[in-house]
C-alpha cells in the first residue's frame, strides 16, 4: 500500500470500549474530518461505532 499525503493510513478506534481497532486509509479530498463509521466489533459482539483516532 503506497502512502501518500492524498490518502493517509488511519486507525479507527472501537468506541465500545474495547480497544479494538481497524485500519484503513481514506481520503482527504471527500472527507477532510475524523471518519466515524458503524463496524462489527468481535470483542463486543456486536456492530459499534468506530471513530478515527489521531
Amino acid at each position: 500500500m503506497a502512502r501518500n499525503a492524498l490518502r493517509p493510513v488511519i486507525k479507527l478506534r472501537s468506541t465500545a470500549g474495547t480497544g479494538h481497532t481497524y485500519v484503513t486509509t481514506k481520503s482527504r479530498r471527500n472527507d477532510p474530518d475524523r471518519l466515524a463509521l458503524r463496524k462489527y466489533d468481535p470483542i463486543a459482539r456486536t456492530h459499534t461505532t468506530y471513530r478515527e483516532e489521531r
